[in-house]
């Protein structure tokens, strides 16, 4: 095999990896809107694939869930260091974060009963959201802690555990705003001056 050989297996991995993330967008922009028991073929269309390359990566819907929900942690377990890294403080940094935990937790319109189900997939999902937000989240609080920004006695697990317990039925009662409970909680981590 040759350098170009190699160039080319890596550049198919690549888009690859492109196209099932896209797939992935797609499936989650459509889980939004028509919660995860939408047509397979709306999720196609959204991505500009074939049904066929949605069963050939995710055999099943529970293949397809499970692929949307470790993406989304993924992509919410990314953000945190990037958004220390460019936010004005630490507390801006956690409060940005927190707002995208919202929409991960908001937006998971049947996920939890998609979670009842026997799928042996679903039992490994929460340890895993929990591994890889936890140390994010715990990152965010320490730096905001180190800053003096705010007050160091709340955990990861216990911020997290608020903010989805505020996020309980938001996505069913238009009433509830839990965007702005949630801001007034994570304002009020706010070391008092």
């Amino acid at each position: 095999m040759n350098d170009s050989d190699e160039g080319a297996g890596q550049s198919k991995r690549k888009d690859a990896r492109r196209n099932k993330e896209t797939l992935l967008d797609a499936a989650a922009a459509v889980f939004v809107t028509s919660g995860v028991e939408a047509p397979v073929r709306d999720i196609a269309t959204k991505a500009g694939v074939g049904l066929g390359t949605i069963y050939r990566h995710f055999p099943t819907r529970a293949d397809l869930v499970i692929a949307v929900y470790r993406h989304q942690v993924d992509a919410c377990a990314e953000a945190g260091p990037a958004l220390l890294g460019t936010s004005a403080t630490p507390h801006a940094a956690l409060g940005q974060w927190v707002d995208l935990f919202v929409d991960f937790l908001v937006t998971k319109h049947g996920l939890a009963a998609a979670l009842q189900t026997d799928n042996a997939g679903f039992e490994t999902l929460h340890s895993y959201f929990l591994d890889r937000l936890l140390p994010v989240c715990t990152q965010l609080l320490d730096a905001a802690a180190a800053s003096g920004e705010i007050r160091s006695d709340l955990t990861a697990y216990q911020l997290m555990r608020g903010v989805g317990n505020l996020c309980i039925g938001a996505d069913s009662d238009s009433r509830y705003d839990a965007r702005r409970l949630v801001e007034l909680l994570v304002a009020g981590l706010r070391q008092p001056h």
